[in-house]
């Protein structure tokens, strides 16, 4: 398992470096790795098919959207040995996003504060990016493509960017998250309140069910919340989503709560937290998702997840997928076996 044992060496030195340059570096290292066939090394999970959102996973272990904004290494993450890879947050316009430093590690609380902005290089470049991909190409497995607003455009006017996006990526996804949970835009969390939700959803269906008979195929959207909810907006949500025939719910983005980094390094920076502070959080909106959905649509569970255990919490408390971002930062690829070994096992 020289995946396993080489992260752990390899880490101090990506930890020495500024956390977005490491981010991008670690990413370049990987796409030459999976081009040299390196990747292949790498032990993968056994096959542990499920069906969700009328898809079928290799195994319930996804990659969260922010990773790779723009679909520039679909390849190379797929060669980690996911179930499912989703992508983005993509927006119409190409945006450069917030001013830099924007990505802080809080390795105390196994944390990590971002406030990136959704800078990536529009959607015409990230569908090509998709097109270009031989997990594409080859229909190699699930790929979600996640979808925001510019940050110039006026929130009353947020829907409008939203359909121009689920019109460009619809051809080329799996399925399609819709990111109104993102708290690196200014008032995009306004879009989970009850009255705009309905105005969004009721559109976003609308736009579905033309692109489902123009392109003669239904494409899923999954809608992503922030943790940062009430038990009343949980239930309006749940409402919302089932109204509207939305077919999943992905629980959950960043925090903007600081509680469990209080006096560490970086904690009081603006932005998203993400990673273990995040996790009883998420597992909480999760549960409360699932007492009011039931079975009338799937919960994909992401925030903190850093062992198996935590994955197997996140189907316990509702999830029928999960997915990793921060505990591949802190644990490397070797998590994406360990998680699926863990949930392989629990549903037996």
């Amino acid at each position: 398992m020289p995946d396993k044992l080489l992260y752990p060496l390899v880490r101090p030195c990506l930890f020495s470096l500024d956390a977005e340059d490491a981010h991008h570096l670690t990413l370049s290292w990987l796409k030459h790795a999976a081009a040299l066939g390196l990747t292949k090394a790498i032990s993968k999970p056994k096959s542990d098919p499920r069906k969700v959102m009328g898809l079928t996973f290799s195994n319930p272990v996804g990659l969260a959207a922010g990773l790779d904004k723009d679909g520039t290494y679909i390849d190379a993450l797929a060669s980690l040995g996911f179930g499912f890879i989703e992508i983005g947050t993509v927006t119409p316009r190409a945006q450069p996003g917030n001013p830099k430093p924007r990505m802080f590690r809080l390795p105390q609380a196994h944390a990590i504060i971002n406030r990136m902005g959704f800078n990536n290089g529009g959607v015409d470049a990230f569908v090509a990016n998709v097109q270009a991909s031989k997990f594409y190409q080859n229909k190699e497995g699930v790929i979600g493509l996640n979808i925001g607003k510019n940050a110039d455009t006026p929130i009353e006017r947020a829907v409008d960017d939203y359909l121009l996006c689920l019109e460009k990526v619809y051809p080329y996804a799996s399925y399609v998250t819709i990111n109104i949970s993102s708290p690196n835009t200014k008032n995009l969390r306004q879009l989970q309140g009850a009255s705009e939700l309905d105005a969004l959803l009721s559109q976003l269906k609308a736009a579905q069910q033309r692109l489902a008979e123009t392109h003669k195929r239904y494409v899923p959207i999954a809608l992503k919340i922030a943790p940062d909810i009430d038990d009343e907006q949980i239930k309006e949500i749940a409402a919302a989503l089932i109204r509207h025939r939305i077919d999943a719910v992905i629980a959950t983005n960043t925090t903007i709560t600081r509680d469990a980094v209080k006096g560490l390094q970086h904690g009081e920076e603006a932005g998203g937290l993400s990673g273990t502070p995040v996790f009883k959080l998420s597992n909480k909106v999760i549960r409360g998702l699932k007492a009011e959905l039931g079975d009338a649509l799937p919960i994909i569970g992401v925030g903190g997840i850093l062992s198996g255990d935590d994955a197997q919490a996140k189907i316990e408390a509702g999830a029928s997928l999960v997915q990793l971002y921060s505990g591949l930062i802190y644990r490397g690829p070797a998590l994406v076996r360990e998680c699926a070994a863990a949930l392989r096992c629990a549903g037996r």
